[in-house]
């Protein structure tokens, strides 16, 4: 089948990545796609949320499965344009993806159906917010209602200093994501893990896991990112977890979307706390984790194509892949003082001498001339695969230093301690 890929960061990398090498993919495309995707087939100038060229040209190229990547594209609606043209689509539409979209009509709908979530409060004025701060006791999660890149969280460790994120939010026009709503939530003790699940429109079952890491620098300090790296299997979880996460959370999620008439079809990232109590949702994201993708796609073997193909018909064959017992590891590589600033970065090597078992996948990028221009912010993430995540941590290292003497510029940066600690 030809697939299409929609969007140009890594996780479109790996998942182009694996695609192509699935024994029911003939070709793979990508819309707008990157220096990565490039090289295994055709780049489209059409950008991931145009729902309405990207559906006529999928048309014209004959596309007999669309998977989407951004949650821009979901927000946009391109799901919902592809399944009108009659072109199967792995990727939510508008409606359910509201999920992702809106923190508020994601916190509305756990609390409709009994889903564990952190207590919160939705504020839509500054004055409303300034109000319930004065009342909060305690560390407190601020969260934009709206699509923030992955930068509308900021956890306050007390009222003084949620009020000073209030303050400038609003009095600078600065919430994530625009808008006027924020969401206030306690702030939750235990450990972070993000679960997959598979839907097809009338089943769910969680389907891998990962951990990552946030945060900009070392030791879980500076401020919060789209994601500096993650390992995968998930290390020191009960080893029910995923029974645990498919009776608590994914079982009552599929129920609440049917309960209101919505049809999820894709993938469903649950971003979890795992406390005392158990799991309890962060977020939810409607489409795969990015840099978490990175390192479930490389410990997937078999027809991934296959897989996403049945789960956008509405019935998912499982038995299409297995999943390895290898680790990945993960890192991503930035420009300097990101997600402060993202400086473009010109003539960057194009190709990188690695061992068999590391792979690097390309973020927003262009090829030139032989050469790779990058927009900046998160340029590279490097992985590579082990029986062990202590090995495959070592391993991806050596690789990121490899990547980095290839480059060789002192405009990167990436954080030292992915992964660190573990067996």
């Amino acid at each position: 089948m030809r697939v299409l890929v929609v969007g140009n960061g890594a996780r479109e990398d790996a998942l182009s990545w694996r695609l192509a090498s699935s024994a029911s993919c003939s070709a793979v495309v990508h819309a707008p796609g990157n220096a990565g995707t490039a090289t295994r087939g055709e780049n489209w100038a059409i950008s991931a949320t145009d729902g309405k060229a990207l559906t006529e040209r999928a048309k014209r190229e004959g596309i007999e499965l669309a998977v989407l990547g951004p949650e821009t594209a979901i927000a946009a609606g391109v799901g919902d344009r592809l399944r009108d043209a009659g072109i199967p689509t792995f990727g939510p539409g508008r409606s359910s993806g509201r999920l992702e979209s809106s923190k508020v009509f994601s916190k509305r709908f756990m609390e409709r159906h009994g889903i564990p979530t952190a207590k919160a409060r939705v504020v839509r004025s500054f004055d409303a917010a300034r109000q319930a701060i004065e009342e909060w006791e305690g560390s407190c999660v601020i969260k934009a209602d709206g699509l923030a890149a992955g930068k509308g969280v900021v956890v306050a460790p007390d009222a003084k200093s949620a009020a000073a994120v209030i303050n400038d939010w609003y009095a600078n026009n600065r919430i994530p994501g625009g808008g006027s709503e924020l969401l206030l939530e306690e702030c939750l003790e235990g450990r972070e893990v993000s679960v997959f699940a598979l839907c097809d429109g009338r089943a769910m079952v969680p389907f891998a896991a990962a951990c990552d890491y946030k945060r900009a620098g070392d030791g879980d300090t500076g401020p919060n990112t789209g994601g500096m790296g993650a390992y995968s299997p998930p290390a020191a979880f009960p080893l029910d977890y995923l029974d645990v996460v498919r009776e608590q959370i994914i079982a009552p999620t599929l129920r609440g979307l049917l309960a209101e008439g919505e049809t999820y079809i894709g993938v469903l990232y649950c971003g979890l706390m795992w406390t005392a109590s158990g799991p309890y949702v962060i977020e939810y994201n409607a489409r795969f984790g990015d840099p978490e993708t990175q390192v479930l796609i490389p410990r997937i073997n078999g027809d991934f194509a296959r897989l996403l193909a049945t789960a956008a018909e509405g019935a998912v064959a499982l038995d299409a892949v297995t999943i390895s017992r290898d680790a990945c590891v993960g890192v991503t590589i930035a420009t300097k003082d990101y997600p402060r600033t993202s400086a473009p970065l010109r003539g960057l090597a194009a190709s990188f001498d690695l061992a068999p078992n590391a792979v690097v996948f390309w973020g927003n990028s262009t090829p030139k001339n032989g050469l790779v221009d990058a927009a900046g912010g998160r340029v590279l993430t490097v992985t590579a695969t082990a029986p062990t995540i202590a090995q495959a941590r070592a391993q991806t290292y050596e690789a990121v230093a490899r990547v980095g003497a290839q480059i060789g510029t002192s405009e990167l940066t990436y954080r030292s301690d992915i992964a660190a600690g573990l067996a």
